[in-house]
C-alpha cells in the first residue's frame, strides 16, 4: 500500500513525522507522503522541515517517505504558481485540495490544480467532465479517499474518471494513526465507489509510478 495524502504536526495532523512513519510502517505500507496544509504563509516552512526530516531519517525508518504539500484553500488564481513554487522549495509530491462538498472550497480549484500541473487532486468532489477529461490529459491523478465526508463523493469521482480515462489513486488523508485504514478497509472503500478489482490495482499501480517517476527525477 501507499498513502499519498498525510498531514503531521506542521499542519493539522496528531503525529510528529516520525511517528506517523512508525505508525504508517507498522500498518503494512510501503511508502507515504507527508503532505501538510499549505498556503503562501506556510508553505516553505513545511517543505523545509520535512526535507530535513526525510534527509536526516528516511534511511532508519522501515518505510519510503516523500516530502510534500497539499495546497489548501488558496485562492484559485494563485494555485498555479504555488504548484511551481513548491516544487522549486524541494516538494516531491504536490496535492491540491480539491472541491470537496464538506467544506467551502473556492469554484475553480479543481480546474486551477490541474492547470497547474498538481501530481493529485485530493477529493475533488463533483468534479466536472470537462476537468476529468482535463486531468486525464495533464496526467493529474484524482484521489479515492477512505476520509469521512470527502469520501461521499468517491463514486461521482472514480465515475468521472472510468468516463474520461483520468486516472486514479486511493489515499487516506490521515490526520490521526486510526486513519492509517488496513488493506480490507481500503478495497471495501474502493469497492463501494463502485472500483473493480482490476480498477483497484490499476490506482494502486498509478501510485507506484508515481513514486518510480520522483526517484528517476531525482
Amino acid at each position: 500500500m501507499i498513502d499519498l495524502h498525510t498531514h503531521t504536526t506542521f499542519s493539522d495532523g496528531a503525529l510528529i513525522p516520525a511517528e506517523l512513519a512508525r505508525r504508517a510502517a507498522s500498518a503494512g505500507y510501503r511508502a507515504v507522503a507527508m503532505t501538510d496544509h499549505a498556503d503562501p504563509s506556510n508553505m516553505v516552512f513545511i517543505l523545509g522541515n520535512l526535507r530535513r526530516f526525510v534527509k536526516e531519517a528516511g534511511s532508519f525508518l522501515g518505510i519510503d517517505v516523500y516530502a510534500g504539500v497539499e495546497i489548501t484553500h488558496a485562492p484559485p488564481q494563485l494555485i498555479p504558481a504555488m504548484i511551481a513554487e513548491a516544487r522549486e522549495a524541494g516538494a516531491e509530491i504536490v496535492v491540491v485540495h480539491g472541491e470537496t462538498i464538506v467544506e467551502p472550497v473556492a469554484p475553480g480549484t479543481n480546474l486551477a490544480a490541474i492547470e497547474g500541473g498538481a501530481d493529485v487532486l485530493a477529493h475533488p468532489g463533483l468534479i466536472t467532465p470537462e476537468d476529468a477529461a482535463l486531468a486525464a490529459e495533464k496526467n493529474v491523478l484524482l484521489e479515492i479517499t477512505t476520509r469521512k465526508g470527502h469520501s461521499l463523493t468517491n463514486g461521482h469521482v472514480a465515475a468521472m474518471a472510468r468516463l474520461h480515462g483520468a486516472g486514479l489513486v486511493i489515499d487516506n488523508d490521515a490526520h490521526a494513526p486510526a486513519d492509517l485504514v488496513s488493506r480490507d478497509l481500503r478495497t471495501k472503500i474502493a469497492r463501494g465507489a463502485g472500483l473493480s478489482s482490476e480498477e483497484i490495482c490499476r490506482a494502486e499501480t498509478n501510485a507506484s509510478r508515481l513514486l518510480e517517476r520522483i526517484l528517476r527525477g531525482k
